[in-house]
């Protein structure tokens, strides 16, 4: 070989080692700052909205991170006690789950995972042919449970905040002879508000009224005057989306906020003792932080990070997976523009609510997905440490104990709970 190949070969040889070298000092070994993928575009990286990548194989589960549209920069800064939502959850002492159900957000599958799909030391008993199950925590005759298929409708068809927080603790207390200090931890869910007005507009047509809700505010039902009926007769059976949305008393009109807000700031249903800018502003605000300081919400759009975020607030666990279904009824109208900015200004509360609580939520799934990898890596390193400690004592690992440390941590999927914030419950 003559000295000019020689030169030739040892060019690109060159080359490849300045990058290596180079590499090594722009991303170092054990850094999170590099992750270069096929196809992968750069892209601005902060703390909390970051998507976490390692090589780990750890609750790998592709719909978590594909069962929505890509995520768009945040929109609302949220401290770590927003983010992080662990609850020490006593089902044993004196805990109760408070589910908030609202019309057409998914909250009938949702109720019904919560007695039939959570894995339980002491399974709620759901027999054929009834519409409710028993919920007792173990060894005890008492509810740990406060939903439309445990405790049926007890203060009202789908009863809202303002009716839950004052109508809940005398329920139970009546309904259980021992009256211990509960702790109740409300949770909902949300949809998207042009999905879930078309859902209920669908829901009335076909004969859906709700008319025997109570609507509970201050100590008694809105009169006549002040929530007027949108229809004559026994229903509403056949109304077009054009008649549905000209109503002006319609609760379906920004229902998600209505349902999540405190209505004895606004006079309850009497428009009069405000303006309506300022009732609207209230009503926003306090739909906002109740939802912000509820233990749990999730999305009907996001059901595999719905199920994700409930596991590991209550440190309880599902048998089965959630699953997404995208085809429904307000999926197959066919709307145009216009209609559905007409829609979006009927709801223009629920439209602000729903992209706070979106954002608020996948923040706190990015959040809880890089804690929840962090802690098990942080395992995996005592693990390790413990092992060449054991093998630097000339210790080895007894057979009878080999693999019990890693099958105690691969099993414990859930973190460790640490605190119990009292923003996500209510204490009587």
């Amino acid at each position: 070989m003559d000295e000019r190949s020689s030169k030739l070969i040892l060019v690109p040889i060159l080359a490849v080692l300045f990058v290596m070298i180079g590499y090594q000092y722009i991303c170092p070994a054990g850094s999170n700052s590099c992750h270069f993928k096929s196809g992968e575009r750069f892209r601005g990286v902060s703390l909390l909205s970051s998507p976490y990548q390692d090589t780990d194989d750890f609750y790998r589960d592709p719909d978590l991170d594909d069962d929505g549209p890509p995520r768009l920069p945040y929109k609302f800064n949220f401290t770590e006690r927003d983010l992080d939502r662990r609850v020490e959850f006593n089902i044993k002492g004196d805990d109760v789950i408070v589910f908030l159900h609202i019309q057409k957000t998914g909250g009938t599958t949702f109720g019904r995972h919560l007695v039939r799909n959570i894995r339980l030391e002491q399974p709620c008993d759901c027999k054929p042919g009834q519409k409710k199950c028993t919920c007792h925590r173990p060894g005890k005759e008492e509810s740990w449970l406060f939903s439309r298929f445990s405790t049926g409708w007890s203060c009202g068809l789908h009863a809202d905040w303002t009716e839950l927080t004052n109508c809940v603790p005398v329920v139970m207390d009546k309904k259980e002879a021992q009256r211990n200090k509960r702790n109740f931890y409300y949770i909902t869910m949300l949809r998207d508000p042009v999905s879930r007005y078309l859902s209920e507009w669908k829901h009335v047509q076909r004969g859906a009224t709700w008319k025997t809700a109570l609507h509970m505010c201050d100590g008694r039902s809105p009169t006549q005057d002040e929530l007027p009926t949108c229809y004559s007769g026994d229903d509403w059976s056949g109304v077009t989306l054009k008649d549905f949305m000209n109503c002006p008393s319609n609760l379906a009109n920004n229902r998600q906020v209505r349902m999540l807000a405190d209505l004895s700031l606004v006079g309850c249903y009497n428009l009069s003792s405000m303006n309506e800018s300022q009732r609207n502003h209230i009503l926003l605000s306090s739909a906002m932080s109740n939802l912000k300081n509820m233990a749990f919400y999730g999305l009907t759009e996001f059901q595999r990070k719905t199920q994700y975020l409930f596991e590991r607030t209550f440190s309880l666990r599902f048998i089965s997976a959630f699953t997404q279904i995208n085809s429904t009824r307000a999926a197959n109208v066919d709307l145009s523009e216009a209609v559905r900015r007409r829609i979006e200004e009927l709801n223009f509360l629920d439209v602000q609510l729903y992209e706070y609580a979106k954002d608020l939520f996948l923040q706190r799934f990015q959040y809880t997905r890089q804690r929840e990898h962090q802690e098990v890596r942080l395992k995996r390193r005592e693990e390790r440490r413990w092992l060449r400690e054991q093998r630097e004592q000339g210790r080895p690992w007894p057979s009878k104990h080999k693999g019990r440390v890693f099958e105690k941590q691969t099993e414990n999927d859930l973190p460790t709970t640490t605190e119990d914030y009292t923003s996500q419950v209510v204490r009587w």
